[in-house]
């Protein structure tokens, strides 16, 4: 059901680009921090209103530690001036798919001893600035809070025992981004 709302929103996103008065490209550099690959792109609706969606992906592990994921992450925005330019309110959704492994993850409670395979699902509402630079770039600065629903089969890896399934709610950070953006008029 989750899949089926993200392609909806993603074609709403792609029938906007073709009548949007303005194009951005971004890649977010917090995650860039973490090796994680991330694109998104931005249609102006209109004066104040757009939609954003990005996406990243990491698949590789570091040493024997493992955060492989993939994510997609919509967004509708409501700008105060205008689209691209200082603040913004934002209500976004979230999925991922994850493997996890040999890392403490506070956020969903994991632990080093276990591999958690799953997804995560939810949503929030968030808040962002657009700094100009230049007439086609701007640096961007946003947060969130929401909920997540993580769904996960729990593994020790020592024995590779199976522990369970299991079903985690989380309320807090959501969204966190500083994001190079270039506008494509």
């Amino acid at each position: 059901m989750n899949k089926i709302w993200l392609s909806l929103l993603f074609g709403v996103c792609i029938i906007s680009a073709i009548n949007a008065q303005q194009i951005a490209i971004k890649s977010n550099l917090v995650y860039d921090a973490t090796a994680s690959i991330n694109i998104g792109a931005e249609y102006a609706i209109n004066k104040r209103i757009s939609v954003d969606l990005s996406g990243n992906y990491n698949g590789w592990d570091v040493g024997d530690k493992s955060w492989k994921h993939w994510m997609i992450q919509p967004e509708a925005r409501y700008w105060l001036f205008e689209s691209f330019n200082g603040h913004f309110f934002g209500v976004h959704a979230m999925y991922a798919d994850y493997d996890i492994s040999r890392l403490d993850f506070s956020l969903a409670d994991f632990k080093r001893k276990y591999q958690y395979v799953g997804t995560a699902y939810g949503g929030g509402v968030s808040y962002g600035y657009s700094l100009y630079v230049t007439p086609r770039v701007n640096i961007e600065f946003t947060a969130g809070i929401g909920y997540l629903n993580f769904e996960y089969d729990k593994t020790l890896i020592k024995s590779q025992q199976l522990e369970g399934r299991f079903t985690k709610s989380y309320f807090g950070p959501t969204k966190l981004g500083i994001s190079i953006i270039y506008i494509i008029k």
